[in-house]
């Protein structure tokens, strides 16, 4: 038998999508108020999905206060309060979409989560849009 337990996080962070080998005018186009110079931010919540066994000796799929540590360690503590397109080495090569910063989750948590978990991750980038990612092994 499996189950899914959910450990919901926030984090705040500004960035700016655009591509490098486009015009400005461009990346207006195709990024709208998100391609500006300046940079925007978003108030993220993050959702952190495991499936798995129950184990017969705890009961749990995993120690909930050790899900909270990773999530704080490896993830607020780096996206917090930054830049994700400077401050966040993954980011300043590749575009922090959503799309993108859920990967990116989900690979560093995949690297410290027993790997007989799956992970989903679900990132609200507004109440209205957000991206699940549940990875590839």
């Amino acid at each position: 038998m499996k189950v899914t337990v959910h450990r919901i996080a926030h984090f705040n962070a500004a960035h700016r999508l655009y591509n490098a080998e486009w015009t400005d005018a461009r990346n207006a186009q195709v990024f709208g108020k998100c391609a500006n110079p300046n940079f925007h931010g978003h108030n993220y919540e993050l959702i952190v999905g495991l499936t798995g066994a129950i184990h017969p000796e705890t009961g749990f799929v995993m120690d909930m206060k050790v899900l909270k540590q990773v999530i704080e360690d490896e993830i607020e503590a780096k996206f917090d309060h930054k830049n994700l397109n400077i401050e966040v080495e993954a980011f300043k090569t590749l575009n922090p979409t959503a799309e993108n910063i859920a990967v990116i989750i989900w690979q560093i948590l995949r690297a410290k989560i027993d790997n007989q978990l799956e992970i989903e991750v679900t990132l609200y980038e507004t109440p209205r849009n957000f991206v699940t990612y549940k990875g590839t092994l």
